[in-house]
């Protein structure tokens, strides 16, 4: 018989299946796995196409399964589904979606079965070094990553996107970007963006950016928090750099646990909220933290269990030595971090007890000690719940922003907001998680001064917000129904929050509703109309 050959163009990818089996039914096999993509994309609210195509075969996988064995078939909402989405908060730590090279010695050994496409002898080199027309287009419409945290709402960005969530299950952030682990992806022909700038790096990015970088160097995100996040730290330029290369001398694996360095990336940030945000960041007065302990240690004695003697030791470290505030701050999480659990579970039982009292006697920190309460009420026996005693507690109002730089401890409490930061998966965790906590890489890379950040308040029009960061920059633009033009050197990425625009710019006009997103290439001017705010990031060089 005869072999028969179906072509398979799925999320950008391009597989040839060779089989002896009639063309007609492959064609109906191919319909319907397509037609499961579409139900498991429309039942779950997952665009990460590695996730949809897990999903697809296991779901598809238990319909043989039970055809087999003679049982009823099941639906997509049944066990298999259930037990298939349960898995997906962990897809991330276990699958990795980046851009592979398959080796000589694979491609000869592949099975005929399921050969990819691979003819093209020159693809890495840039399509604008083969004389092609690379021209950019005033904007590119994009499809992002949703990340599934346990600290995630299910609510809460399904609604922002105007997307269901019949899975339930936490949607955390929205990563719009380059960053492998949750690419953005061009509409509508599913082309990674990295693909996408990579055709022509000068023109997408300016020659500036593009020299410097050679790609988008930042990560932008929206993110929902309705649970804290862990208290962390990340790295400088020469810290990231140094311990990306002592982890890779050490053969530590990309994707292990206990990798602290994913790339050799700084990474500071900026948040900006978009409701009502509520945050920890920077050391505190070692005045005023040693003011929070001596109050905790006004009644401790009652408890037993030697809780006086902890607390009085970790007052000590404050008190004691004719050194810098830094070095104070230093020693008193030194001694914080080699706590017993089992004192630091009598420390948050202790904070439980007597918070009532507390918030009556002291009540100009009664966001303190309520605070450190619902942190021990939700990590019991976590050095962090003391952190709102030693961290500046920030709430910010929608559309207040703070600078976060690289060293600076912190961690988001509740609420929405928009994210920019350097393109960079470095995190050194301190507490209130599951995931690897070193504290000892952590307090070396820790900056100790005392620091509370600037809020930086809405502007009434379209306007940068000032902060540090050198390259990168998160701009506000509102519209009230008259043309708005916008133009940077670099490249910039716009999502809308509210309300709906059009930019239209050019002969077509693209609807952009509240929760979608595009990509304006250097140098290009972009016109939007309609009554919306959108959040802009963008790289101050040319």
């Amino acid at each position: 018989m005869s072999k028969s050959d179906l072509r398979i163009d799925i999320f950008g990818i391009g597989i040839t299946i060779s089989t002896d089996e009639e063309k007609e039914y492959l064609d109906m096999l191919l319909d319907k796995y397509r037609q499961t993509i579409e139900t498991v994309k429309e039942m779950s609210g997952l665009e990460d196409p590695l996730k949809l195509a897990v999903l697809t075969g296991f779901l598809l996988c238990d319909d043989l399964e039970k055809a087999v064995n003679g049982k009823a078939k099941s639906k997509v909402s049944g066990e298999a589904e259930k037990l298939t989405l349960g898995m997906l908060s962990r897809l991330d730590e276990v699958l990795k979606v980046s851009e592979t090279t398959v080796s000589d010695d694979t491609a000869e050994n592949a099975p005929e079965i399921a050969r990819q496409d691979t003819a093209v002898s020159d693809d890495s080199i840039p399509d604008y070094e083969k004389g092609i027309n690379t021209v950019p287009l005033s904007v590119y419409k994009l499809e992002n990553t949703i990340k599934n945290y346990d600290w995630g709402s299910p609510e809460w960005l399904p609604a922002f996107l105007g997307r269901k969530n019949l899975s339930r299950i936490p949607w955390a952030e929205l990563w719009m970007g380059v960053n492998p682990s949750g690419p953005s992806r061009v509409v509508p022909d599913s082309c990674p963006l990295s693909e996408l700038i990579r055709r022509d790096p000068p023109a997408f990015l300016g020659k500036e950016t593009a020299g410097k970088y050679g790609t988008l160097p930042f990560l932008f995100k929206v993110l929902a928090a309705a649970k804290p996040l862990s208290i962390q730290v990340h790295p400088n330029a020469e810290q990231a750099e140094q311990g990306f290369e002592r982890e890779n001398r050490e053969g530590i694996p990309l994707d292990a646990a206990n990798r602290n360095y994913k790339d050799a990336n700084e990474k500071s940030e900026i948040v900006c909220a978009i409701g009502p945000f509520a945050a920890l960041c920077g050391f505190r007065k070692v005045e005023e933290v040693t003011l929070l302990m001596d109050i905790l240690l006004l009644n401790a004695g009652s408890e037993g269990s030697g809780l006086r003697d902890v607390i009085e030791d970790l007052v000590l470290t404050l008190k004691q030595g004719d050194g810098p505030d830094e070095s104070s701050l230093k020693n008193f999480l030194s001694a914080l971090f080699a706590l017993k659990r089992e004192h630091l579970l009598a420390l948050g039982s202790y904070i439980r007890i007597i918070q009532t009292e507390l918030e009556k006697d002291f009540p100009e920190y009664r966001n303190e000690w309520y605070l450190c309460t619902y942190l021990a009420s939700l990590h019991p026996g976590d050095s962090g719940i003391i952190a709102p005693l030693y961290l500046n507690i920030v709430d910010l109002a929608p559309g207040e922003a703070i600078y976060i730089p690289a060293g600076t401890p912190h961690a988001y409490i509740n609420g929405m907001g928009i994210e920019l930061l350097s393109d960079s998966d470095n995190v050194l965790r301190g507490g209130l998680t599951s995931k690897h906590v070193d504290h000892a890489e952590l307090m070396k890379i820790m900056n100790y001064s005392e620091y509370m950040p600037e809020i930086m308040r809405p502007p009434e029009s379209y306007s940068l917000h000032n902060y540090p960061a050198s390259d990168f920059a998160l701009s506000v633009m509102r519209g009230s129904g008259a043309r708005l033009e916008y133009a940077n050197p670099g490249p910039s990425i716009l999502i809308v929050t509210e309300g709906s625009a059009a930019e239209d710019e050019g002969d077509t006009i693209m609807p952009l509703k509240k929760g979608e997103s595009v990509f304006i290439p250097a140098g290009k001017k972009a016109v939007f109309s309609g009554a919306f705010t959108a959040y802009i990031a963008s790289c101050r060089s040319s």
